[in-house]
């Protein structure tokens, strides 16, 4: 049997955060505020939390594709990305994988390959490692690996994406302001202006193209539209039928919402527009941001929503790290500094409410019978924590010791 307790740190429980015990038996939380049985861990000056739950990170791509086209190999890239995960004190992570019609590092074939080594690299991977299946909405030739995916061991969430449309959108037109991708009144770009060629530069660099080809490319994709929304349909009822936690990306209307809820995706993630976010709460929706946006004070996208004050508003119910895995807890440290919610209530954005969205009841607080996932922060007044522990399932995967 293996067990250990935690003693002397303040602990974030469900309702509180009180200075007492936590044992651990085998994997599982057995016991709050009890005497101490197995091996003893000394948790004084520290917080204990749940560890954290990332619904949304692709980070992983820079291990990948450290620079424009030089891929490294996946194992090597997947080990250092877990190593990343543990030390920043997530023990969860959907990597957001994107299942695109693009070649290169988003393309069908890159996401089946990382797929296939999540599954099989697992004994070797310090946290879990799960998957995103991040959509594109145009790439009907991805279904398959999505049926495949959602039949397979890994029990993947699913996120509608429409990236494409984005693409094509008149410049005209603000990016948080567009209408229903799906709208006839949508304003398309010119495909032959110089400009937007020059527009694509950054998506052909990714996809190993030179611009020119990339912008046909895309022209021969946008004319498969026709075809998305029966395609949406059918990923829709694909993901119902295998109970998947399923998203919408990158929300701007009212109707965008319903239309992708109308299909299963009761997660707004990373709505562009106050409206939204608040129609997705009335609603029953979940709504997520990137704590990179709470960190910096406003998205890098500039008009879209403040993920601060989407949190003060009560309009955000997670955060997720996005494009960089030390914000979620940078994140935290801001919104505690600005008082923008309690402490408690700011953890959760963090590990309870990513649990209950992705439907992982086993995780996310720390209560008897619960999945130790844990991390022990030293977070000293005025200042980012710092993960001094995490425990997956009770098991160590990272632990550091300052100089002191």
């Amino acid at each position: 049997m293996l067990e250990f307790t935690i003693v002397g740190a303040k602990v974030f429980l469900p309702d509180q955060i009180v200075e007492t015990t936590v044992t651990v038996t085998n994997g599982v939380i057995s016991a709050i505020g009890d005497t101490v049985t197995g091996r003893e861990i000394d948790g004084r000056g520290h917080l204990l939390a749940p560890a954290l739950i990332d619904i949304h990170g692709d980070a992983f791509e820079r291990q990948l594709m450290p620079r424009p086209n030089v891929f490294f190999p996946m194992e090597a890239a997947l080990l250092e990305t877990d190593r990343q995960l543990a030390s920043n004190g997530i023990a969860t992570a959907y990597h957001a994988l994107s299942i695109s019609w693009e070649p290169g590092l988003r393309s069908v074939e890159r996401a089946r390959e990382m797929i296939r080594a999540i599954m099989t690299r697992a004994d070797r991977l310090t946290v879990e490692n799960r998957i995103q299946l991040r959509w594109e909405t145009f790439c009907l030739e991805g279904i398959d690996l999505l049926r495949e995916t959602l039949d397979g061991p890994l029990t993947p969430s699913l996120a509608f994406n429409d990236h494409t449309s984005m693409a094509m959108l008149h410049p005209d037109m603000p990016l948080q302001h567009r209408p229903f991708e799906h709208s006839p009144q949508f304003p398309v770009v010119n495909a032959d202006d110089p400009a937007f060629r020059a527009k694509m530069a950054g998506r052909a660099e990714r996809s190993g193209l030179s611009t020119t080809d990339y912008a046909e490319l895309l022209k021969d994709r946008w004319r498969m539209r026709p075809l998305v929304r029966d395609a949406i349909a059918e990923v829709g009822q694909l993901g119902r039928s295998r109970n998947a936690p399923m998203l919408s990306h990158d929300d701007t209307q009212d109707e965008t919402r319903d239309f992708y809820r109308s299909h299963g995706a009761t997660i707004s993630e990373f709505p562009m527009a106050v409206s939204v976010a608040a129609v997705a709460q009335e609603r029953g929706d979940m709504v997520a941001f990137g704590a990179p946006n709470a960190v910096r004070g406003g998205s890098h996208l500039g008009a879209s929503p403040n993920a601060g004050d989407m949190v003060e508003a009560g309009l955000c119910s997670i955060l997720a790290s996005d494009y960089y895995y030390p914000a979620m807890l940078a994140a935290v440290a801001r919104l505690d500094a600005e008082k923008r919610a309690d402490r408690l209530s700011l953890w959760k954005l963090v590990s309870t409410n990513p649990a209950r969205a992705m439907k992982l009841d086993d995780r996310g607080e720390i209560a008897v019978g619960r999945r130790a996932d844990l991390v022990l922060v030293d977070w000293p007044a005025g200042h980012v924590p710092a993960v001094r522990h995490t425990w997956v399932a009770g098991r160590t995967a990272y632990s550091a010791t300052p100089q002191g």
